[in-house]
C-alpha cells in the first residue's frame, strides 16, 4: 500500500506503507489512515529524523570496518538517508513555509 504526504509548497512524497510507518515512528507519530504532522512539530520532528540518519550511517561505517578489507569491494545498500531524503526535504520545506504535512485525504 502507498502512502502519500502532502504539502502544499511541495510536490507529494509517496511511498510504502512499512518505510512510511517507520520514518513516522522516527519522529515519533503513528500511521493511521489519516494523519498531520504540524507545523509546531518539525523542528523536533526533523531533528529526531536526521539524528536516525546520522545514526544510521556510523552504524554503516562501522559495518564497513569490520566486514571489508581494502581491497573487496561491498554494494551499497539503500540507506537510510537515500529512502528518508524526500521526506526529510518535504519537512524542511514545511517548517520554512510554517505549513503542515498530511496525508490520508
Amino acid at each position: 500500500m502507498l502512502i502519500t504526504f502532502q504539502l502544499r509548497a511541495s510536490p507529494d512524497v509517496v511511498m510504502l506503507r512499512d518505510l512510511a510507518q517507520y520514518l513516522l515512528g522516527l519522529i515519533g507519530k503513528r500511521l493511521d489512515a489519516r494523519g498531520v504532522i504540524m507545523h509546531d512539530e518539525l523542528p523536533g520532528a526533523i531533528g529526531r529524523l536526521e539524528a536516525a540518519i546520522s545514526a544510521d550511517a556510523k552504524a554503516e561505517e562501522t559495518l564497513e570496518r569490520l566486514h571489508c578489507s581494502a581491497d573487496s569491494h561491498r554494494e551499497s545498500r539503500n540507506r537510510l538517508s537515500q529512502r528518508a531524503w524526500p521526506f526529510l526535504d518535504m519537512m524542511r520545506e514545511a517548517r520554512k513555509s510554517e505549513a503542515d504535512i498530511i496525508w490520508g485525504l
